[in-house]
C-alpha cells in the first residue's frame, strides 16, 4: 500500500470517535494524517464531544477527550495533501464560517481528491458548495442542508456508508468500519492515478 498524506480538519467539540478513530486507523494502515484546527498550532489540542444514541429523539452529548493536533492550520497547503478527512460533531457548525476552511474543502472537491466526511461534516460540504449532484449520507438532521446545497441525501443505516466518486460519507460513528473500508480504495485509486 502506498502512503497517502491526509489532512483532517477538526475543531472544538468535534465528535470524539469520529476524530480519534479515523486519525488512528488511517495511520495504522500506513497513511500520514495531519490534524489541524483554525487558530491552533501543532502541539495544542481541541476538546471533543461524545455523541451517543440512547433512545432520545436526538443524540446525547458528553464531554470527550483532549485531542492533540500534530500540524498548524495556518502553515498547511492543501495542494500538498492527497485526501481530506472531516469528522462530525459540533465543530462543523462553526468551522463552516471560516472561509479558508471552505476554500480547503473546495480544493479537495475540485481536484477530485478523496474526501471522507461523516455525520455533521455534511455542513462543511454544503457550505463549501461542493456537493451539487452528489449522493451524500450524513446525520439525518443534516439532510435539509445537503438538499439545499444541491446534493442528494441518501438515508442509510447508521452502520453504512455511501461512495460517490471521490466522496465517501456516512451518518455517524457506528459506520466507521464501512466508512473507512470504503475510503481506503478511493485513496488507493487516487494514488495510483497520481503516479
Amino acid at each position: 500500500m502506498s502512503q497517502a498524506k491526509l489532512l483532517m480538519i477538526v475543531g472544538d467539540y468535534a465528535e470524539d470517535y469520529e476524530t480519534m478513530v479515523p486519525f488512528q486507523a488511517l495511520q495504522m494502515v500506513g497513511h500520514r494524517v495531519d490534524a489541524v484546527c483554525p487558530g491552533k498550532k501543532s502541539g495544542q489540542s481541541i476538546r471533543t464531544a461524545i455523541h451517543d444514541f440512547e433512545g432520545d429523539q436526538t443524540y446525547s452529548e458528553k464531554r470527550g477527550h483532549n485531542f492533540g493536533l500534530n500540524a498548524t492550520f495556518e502553515e498547511i497547503d492543501p495542494a500538498e495533501y492527497d485526501g481530506l478527512v472531516l469528522p462530525g460533531g459540533r465543530a462543523p457548525e462553526y468551522l463552516r464560517l471560516n472561509e479558508r476552511v471552505l476554500a480547503m474543502v473546495r480544493h479537495f472537491a475540485e481536484a477530485k481528491k478523496p474526501i471522507a466526511a461523516i455525520c455533521h461534516a455534511a455542513q462543511l460540504l454544503a457550505a463549501a458548495k461542493c456537493i451539487a449532484g452528489k449522493r451524500v449520507s450524513a446525520y439525518p438532521a443534516c439532510a435539509p442542508e445537503v438538499e439545499l446545497a444541491g446534493g442528494h441525501y441518501v438515508a442509510v443505516e447508521m452502520t453504512a456508508a455511501v461512495v460517490d466518486g471521490n466522496l465517501v460519507t456516512a451518518p455517524a460513528w457506528p459506520a466507521h468500519p464501512e466508512w473507512l473500508a470504503k475510503y481506503l480504495p478511493v485513496v488507493e485509486a487516487y494514488l495510483a492515478q497520481k503516479g
